[in-house]
């Protein structure tokens, strides 16, 4: 029996940052979905489950950081990555805040291949169940 491809939502307002996150994803093998700020990553995760949650900081409408609470409220299970450039203070700022806020990992930008999709792995791998279902 094999299992799924890991679903994961990447929230960035950057459009660029969206395309190259869900290219090498999608090259991984993983499926991906996109949301323009955490308003809509929100909404998303109301109607499908994700195995994985990658969110950026600084945004226009909700932060990462009010994101990060509000999916780890509503949804404790869900593994999330923050990634931060910084923003009118450098990413050793948000990052560690986000962090405190509930997300099981960080990364700071560009995202590189060679680090972001090892810290996919181990994220993943270190779920309590892969293949939790939000809905169960």
């Amino acid at each position: 029996m094999t299992t799924a491809p890991a679903h994961i939502l990447v929230i960035d307002d950057d459009p660029l940052v969206r395309l190259i996150a869900s290219q090498m994803l999608s090259q991984a093998g993983y499926r991906v979905s996109v949301a323009e700020d955490g308003d809509e990553g929100v909404r998303q995760i109301e109607t499908r489950p994700f195995d994985l949650v990658i969110t950026d900081l600084i945004m226009p409408n909700k932060e990462g950081v009010e994101t990060i609470r509000e999916i780890k409220q509503r949804w404790p299970q869900v593994p999330m990555i923050a990634i931060s450039s910084g923003g009118q203070l450098d990413a050793g700022y948000y990052l560690p805040l986000a962090k405190a806020m509930g997300a099981t990992a960080v990364m700071q930008k560009p995202l590189r291949k060679e680090t972001f999709l090892p810290l996919i792995e181990e994220v993943l791998a270190a779920r309590p169940s892969a293949g939790f279902s939000r809905f169960a």
